[in-house]
């Protein structure tokens, strides 16, 4: 389901870094480790199709990214990806009903509005539907984020930091979510961290992935 192969990026006036080879079939997923510095967002966003790796394969679901063009990447990511940013993007002037709308607009597409109500309830969001980002807390804004990944069934679920800035109990429920969400979704979750708490509670559970921090990366 994820291949890497040969794997390298360059960064705009900067190192080119290159990450270690991965296989990975049926697995639940992986877990990336690593300081800050070290390259996870980046591997998140090639295996996203976000960027273009300078060398290497990227084999994502059967589909080789780097064979794409840019609006082949973007459909496929509609068709394959559910991605959970750092910084979740929601739109502050909307409800949180129509953010989860704003995907499928995006695609020129009718708004599912069964498939929203039924996210909504499983992540326990149906009663702040109409609220703005702003009157949400950040656990609850994360998972609005979640639901909006999952909007059109992923087979791959990725998630980038999501215990940032989260407490111990908020963090250890976001982790619960994010794996009760890939497996009744029946995806693969690859998630990168440099919290020592993920590593605790899902170390065991999922194969690790660890990144060395970049020569000269700020800490």
């Amino acid at each position: 389901m994820i291949e890497l192969q040969g794997l390298r990026y360059r960064y705009a006036q900067g190192p080119e870094i290159a990450f270690p080879d991965i296989a990975l079939g049926a697995a639940p997923g992986l877990l990336l480790r690593g300081a800050s510095g070290s390259g996870k967002s980046t591997l998140l966003a090639l295996m996203a199709g976000l960027l273009s790796a300078s060398a290497g394969v990227v084999r994502m679901a059967g589909t080789e990214l780097g064979a794409l063009s840019a609006r082949q990447r973007d459909a496929w990511r509609g068709a394959n990806l559910g991605f959970v940013p750092q910084r979740l993007h929601l739109s502050a002037a909307l409800s949180v009903r129509d953010n989860l709308g704003l995907p499928y607009l995006a695609a020129g597409q009718l708004v599912d509005a069964a498939r929203v109500d039924a996210l909504l309830t499983s992540l326990g969001l149906q009663s702040l539907a109409e609220r703005r980002p702003h009157q949400l807390s950040l656990g609850q804004a994360q998972r609005v984020a979640l639901a909006r990944a999952l909007l059109r069934r992923p087979r791959l679920l990725l998630a980038d930091e999501p215990t940032a800035n989260l407490d111990d109990e908020n963090a250890a429920a976001s982790l619960d979510l994010l794996q009760q969400a890939a497996a009744e979704q029946g995806a693969i979750l690859v998630l990168a961290t440099h919290d020592g708490r993920v590593a605790e509670r899902l170390g065991a559970r999922l194969p690790n992935l660890v990144l060395p921090k970049l020569l000269g990366a700020q800490p």
